[in-house]
């Protein structure tokens, strides 16, 4: 923490501000991609562990705001349906969190950022991928693992989640909300799991309560630009930032290697 308190500390604040500010608005818009940004651009000037315990809070908050904006009714429906996603990622990742102070994010990183990269960019250059309004619990489960294991390493579980909504052709009010329920009951999970891990502890809470208001600022942003767009224009805005965030991982984890 005598990174926040030291002679780069004033940049490092308005850092840290600005670039929440500007996660959540991207969030408000799409429903994801919060703390892929903040986990990228805080791990640039600050440890990968400060980082990811930044964003925890901001992330909980911003999710069950997502997930209960159109009321308690749809956000249930929304859960009974991914309940097999929703299960086999909170284990792995609960499981998965207690391992970050042991393994290294590179190989996860390209493993996840190879298949997100040339999914999103097939999607925009007119090569559809469909899944089925049921795609099966093996396939449903799986992607939630996946999911799961990604959120517990690095707190970024947006991209596999998204990638199956959006091959499912979901409409756009039904998407963001769901995105807001699986986030929000991972990012709750993810909170709990890293209280035991010891990355979020006394120390670090006070940073991750600092970055709320702009987080809660970019997210009314976001929300009053995603209310006036079509669902064409949201499914496109969605698939760029999700290649943009599988470049990112690409890149971190070359770099990480």
């Amino acid at each position: 923490m005598e990174i926040l308190s030291g002679p780069d500390a004033a940049f490092i604040w308005c850092f840290a501000l600005g670039l929440t500010l500007f996660a959540g608005v991207v969030k408000g818009v799409v429903g994801f991609a919060l703390p892929t940004i903040m986990i990228s651009g805080l791990g640039s000037v600050m440890a990968p562990e400060l980082a990811l315990a930044g964003l925890i809070l901001p992330t909980a908050v911003a999710n069950i705001w997502q997930a209960l904006r159109q009321g308690i009714g749809p956000a249930w429906q929304s859960l009974r349906r991914f309940r097999v996603f929703l299960v086999a990622g909170g284990v792995t990742l609960v499981v998965a969190a207690q391992m970050v102070p042991l393994l290294s994010h590179a190989v996860l990183y390209l493993l996840i950022g190879v298949p997100v990269t040339l999914y999103a960019g097939s999607m925009l250059l007119g090569r559809n991928l469909r899944l089925p309004p049921n795609p099966g619990k093996r396939l449903e489960a799986g992607i939630g693992m996946l999911a799961g294991a990604m959120g517990g390493l690095t707190g970024v579980w947006g991209p596999p989640t998204v990638a199956m909504l959006t091959a499912l052709d979901t409409e756009k009010r039904e998407q963001v909300r769901i995105q807001g329920v699986i986030f929000g009951l991972g990012a709750i999970l993810l909170a709990a799991a890293h209280v035991g891990s010891g990355v979020l502890r006394a120390e670090t809470l006070p940073f991750s309560l600092a970055l709320l208001p702009p987080t809660v600022l970019g997210i009314w942003l976001g929300f009053s630009i995603q209310d006036r767009i079509d669902q064409r224009m949201f499914r496109k805005a969605t698939l760029i930032v999700l290649l943009l965030a599988g470049i990112n991982l690409l890149r971190r984890g070359v770099l990480a290697v």
